[in-house]
């Protein structure tokens, strides 16, 4: 695995954040800036990414491209983006229908919801048409897709070469079978999903005392999710795959869960 964080570090000088990634270990990183940006400035980073030996996992959009004209035409203009660059992927999630871009509302299981992020899906990827990165979706505990088998059913219905997988396991262990059972479930998905994988995203999860059911995300090595059989599961398929450590609260946070993810996996 090609390990990384999920920061840009607030860094406007590509060489000095590419440097600070390389001496914090990292083999893999998120493109710090957007489509927005000046051609000088993203040349500047993909540069210090090659000449530092840094996999550009992944170009994000994290916008509702369901409900907003404007956020599928950024979404289009990421993928492009991600395209020129050689991005590993470019990702979002489907998008909710609901309030909040990236949350949970029973109408993200209707069937107008299937539908319209199928055809989201499909007019993102023909308009951007890349050839050099594939369009993903981020899986989800609340929107499609929630499990291995619908993203296996979207890709069919998608029916585009180049959407493909990027894999937030965390995501969707979302009931407690799959919580206390994880690590058959991550066998499970590694077996349906495992060659469409392009990128993946490694953190952790706990079950709160509190009632009812409820899971948290956490950092890693503060649940109970094996990064052990994570790691040998994706090494299986892909030894480079980037995995992109995320959601902490600071540079400093991710730093030592850097530390910790390489001392306890011994890389």
């Amino acid at each position: 695995m090609r390990l990384g964080i999920s920061t840009s570090l607030n860094c406007p000088d590509p060489k000095v954040w590419a440097s600070t990634m390389v001496n914090v270990g990292c083999k893999s990183v998120v493109f710090p800036v957007d489509c927005n940006c000046s051609d000088d400035i993203i040349d500047g980073y993909v540069k210090a990414a090659k000449e530092n030996d840094l996999t550009i996992a992944e170009v994000g959009i994290w916008r509702n491209a369901l409900t907003s004209e404007e956020n599928f035409d950024y979404s289009v203009r990421q993928l492009k983006l991600a395209d020129r660059i050689g991005a590993k992927c470019c990702v979002n999630v489907a998008g909710s229908l609901g309030p909040r871009w990236d949350g949970g509302y029973k109408e993200n299981y209707s069937k107008e919801a299937w539908d319209r992020t199928v055809k989201m899906i499909q007019d993102v990827i023909d308009q951007a048409d890349p050839k050099n990165t594939y369009f993903t979706i981020e899986s989800m505990p609340w929107m499609i897709p929630s499990s291995p088998e619908e993203y296996l059913k979207l890709m069919e219905a998608v029916n585009r070469d180049r959407f493909s997988v990027h894999l937030d396991i965390i995501n969707m262990i979302n009931s407690a079978e799959r919580y206390f059972m994880h690590e058959d479930f991550l066998k499970h998905t590694f077996d349906l999903l495992g060659p469409q994988i392009k990128s993946c995203h490694m953190k952790d999860i706990k079950l709160l005392d509190d009632y009812t059911f409820q899971l948290r995300e956490c950092g890693c090595g503060e649940g109970v999710f094996s990064l052990e059989l994570y790691r040998d599961l994706v090494d299986a398929i892909n030894p480079d795959m980037p995995m992109i450590i995320e959601h902490l609260g600071s540079d400093e946070a991710y730093f030592e869960s850097m530390k910790y993810v390489k001392n306890r996996l011994g890389i």
